[in-house]
């Protein structure tokens, strides 16, 4: 199987070229090549278009809608979903290199940043999954620890709603896989 790291785009790509791949430790959408790779979906022409780059007649780049670089070791590193990537007006913040900052913290279960709408953009807030047995009443120091953790690292600085949720919605098949998407929602009806 051959791993290549292109630019994020939300449009479809229609073919390789020279020059699309980034270099190490660049952040973008990871592609794939190999014999396993089909060429398209079964009746789904639109899908095909959006994950399908045609590499010569008989071959292809599956887009896997995943983000991450590759190290100068050749060593691949997971960044998130494509989808659930926050976008503001200072820049673009990815999932899985945030969260893993504030899931160092002892209190905390798992963690799950997403972008809310706002006036002037997205607004990060860090939904947080806290430990059993963690009572309401240590959610403010918790908070507080959070926000001094995000401030260490320049990509988490910029987090500063912290919002606790009971038990985040995840998908029925992989509970680690968590629904970004509605947790956005959850969120949103949460911020004054």
């Amino acid at each position: 199987l051959e791993i290549r790291i292109i630019p994020i785009t939300d449009e479809p790509i229609a073919e390789w070229r020279d020059g699309l791949e980034l270099g190490p430790n660049e952040i973008g959408e990871i592609v794939v090549r190999g014999p396993q790779v089909t060429r398209s979906y079964f009746n789904h022409i639109e899908s095909t278009r959006l994950a399908k780059i045609a590499a010569g007649e008989q071959d292809c780049y599956h887009r896997m809608g995943d983000l991450g670089y590759l190290d100068e070791r050749d060593r691949l590193w997971f960044c998130g979903r494509k989808s659930q990537r926050v976008i503001t007006a200072s820049g673009t913040l990815y999932t899985i290199p945030c969260e893993a900052v504030f899931n160092t913290h002892p209190r905390v279960a798992r963690s799950a940043l997403v972008g809310v709408p706002g006036d002037k953009g997205n607004i990060l807030v860090l939904c947080v999954e806290p430990e059993a047995g963690v009572r309401k009443a240590e959610h403010a120091k918790i908070r507080q620890e959070l926000l001094a953790l995000g401030a260490q690292h320049a990509h988490t600085a910029s987090i500063q709603h912290i919002l606790f949720h009971k038990g985040f919605p995840v998908d029925i098949r992989h509970n680690a896989k968590i629904n970004r998407e509605r947790l956005a929602l959850w969120a949103q009806r949460q911020l004054p």
